[in-house]
């Protein structure tokens, strides 16, 4: 916060915020000094009210993968590497320097290696999409049928479970109740 805005712009009634009466020993920003009390905006002595530095808000969107992200971070580091040359490229060929033809070559060698940084991000992410799952969103196909595979699973779990318990129950009785024998 600036001069103008602690003691108000000139002609303006007061500024943005209300004029604070300092205490003379405190420090800037409003920190007590020597654990005294800071006056408030407001005038009244005691504890003063403080906002806070920053509010958390969600995400807009998600974070991305690791291997997503690392990729990301590596083609745009050989995008600026590859414009930075091109631009020294460009410049020893104006001031008609030795150096224009190797900074040519090589901005087209960096232009190839960015092309596949891009070509990396993209990879990964799809990769990445299919070993993990798409977002499961209402209208998702992928989830229907991850929960028809786990009704699926459960049923025949629950048939193996009640033939098992059949054929415990039959070595039970030891046979009897049987008609005929083997």
């Amino acid at each position: 916060m600036g001069t103008a805005e602690r003691r108000g712009a000139p002609g303006d009634g007061g500024g943005a915020y209300p004029a604070a009466r300092p205490d003379p020993g405190a420090p800037e920003h409003g920190i007590p000094a020597g654990g005294r009390t800071a006056v408030r905006a407001d005038g009244a002595d005691g504890a003063e009210a403080r906002r806070p530095l920053w509010v958390e808000e969600p995400a807009r969107r998600h974070r991305l993968p690791d291997p997503v992200r690392t990729a990301a971070v590596r083609a745009v580091l050989v995008i600026a590497v590859t414009l930075i040359q091109a631009m020294v490229a460009f410049l020893c060929t104006l001031a008609g320097s030795w150096a224009a033809f190797p900074m040519v070559i090589g901005s087209v060698a960096g232009t190839v290696v960015a092309t596949w940084g891009v070509l990396d991000v993209w990879v990964t992410r799809q990769v990445w999409n299919q070993r993990h799952g798409v977002v499961s969103t209402p209208s998702s196909t992928a989830r229907a049928l991850r929960r028809e595979r786990r009704r699926a699973r459960r049923r025949a779990r629950a048939e193996e479970r009640a033939e098992e318990r059949a054929e415990e129950r039959a070595r039970r009785q030891g046979g009897a109740g049987r008609l005929s024998h083997p």
